[in-house]
């Protein structure tokens, strides 16, 4: 996909690839940075226009100093959706990038977005369902935490190239500025999805044990118009464990909002 770099504000370069035509789609990674949902993206791209932005701070991009909550990012990426001028915008987020999708949409004055799909994603409180301690687990961990298949998937810290195994360390250390305290949600959160009335599809990973699907269950009826839809064999991130049945929920998700703003 064709990459470039617009200023979301004078401070704030965002890395962005884009593709397609159509209805503009906003796809936003999680932790895992923009590798996560690069398939996603492309597959997207063949119906619609795709925007797929690098999360400052990932990847080796900048973060102002400034830029230290998930609410500054979801006002930085509606800042750039109305500068492009960009309406009826689906936003896709995976994990953390499906907290900033909610935080989009609850703060979304505009009403430039029109449809939600949230992929495991992290940013509420459930009483019974809590969040596990990413930062605490080793790699092993993070691999049962996250995958249906954990074996295919685990891979040994001392098989990763040194540079790959420092720019996970920094990406891990620019998700503890974003997500670190209070730990991968706002407290507030929750009691305000009910305001958000567009049509927002949650998608879980049955095997996630990151976040719990009965933790999606209680983000999904929190929505004032969600619903949950989980996907077997898949864990945390379904679009990498199950593509194709991933695709497939948000292809009808996709065009089930298009029939209703046209």
């Amino acid at each position: 996909m064709p990459t470039d770099t617009s200023a979301a504000y004078a401070d704030l370069p965002l890395t962005l690839s884009e593709a397609g035509t159509g209805r503009p789609i906003l796809v936003l990674h999680g932790g895992g940075g923009p590798a996560t949902v690069a398939g996603l993206a492309e597959h997207l791209s063949r119906t619609a226009h795709t925007i797929t932005p690098v999360h400052p701070g990932w990847d080796g991009t900048h973060r102002p100093a400034w830029l230290t909550g998930i609410d500054d990012l979801a006002l930085a990426y509606l800042h750039t959706l109305r500068e492009r001028r960009l309406r009826d915008v689906l936003v896709v987020g995976s994990s953390l990038g499906g907290w900033i999708a909610a935080e989009m949409a609850a703060r979304d004055t505009t009403g430039c977005v029109t449809g939600l799909v949230l992929i495991d994603a992290v940013g509420v409180h459930v009483e019974t369902e809590p969040i596990t301690d990413f930062f605490a687990l080793d790699a092993r961990g993070v691999a049962e935490h996250s995958w249906h298949d954990p074996d295919r998937y685990h891979l040994d810290p001392a098989d990763v190239p040194a540079d790959d195994l420092a720019r996970r360390g920094a990406d891990m250390a620019t998700m503890r500025v974003f997500a670190g305290d209070p730990y991968m949600h706002d407290p507030t959160l929750l009691s305000r999805l009910g305001r958000i009335q567009v049509p927002t599809l949650l998608l879980w990973g049955e095997s996630d044990r990151v976040v719990t699907p009965a933790y999606g269950a209680a983000y999904a009826e929190a929505f004032g118009n969600g619903r949950l839809e989980v996907i077997p064999e898949a864990g945390h991130l379904p679009q990498l464990e199950q593509p194709e049945a991933t695709f497939a929920l948000i292809d009808a998700h996709l065009r089930r909002t298009d029939s209703l703003s046209s």
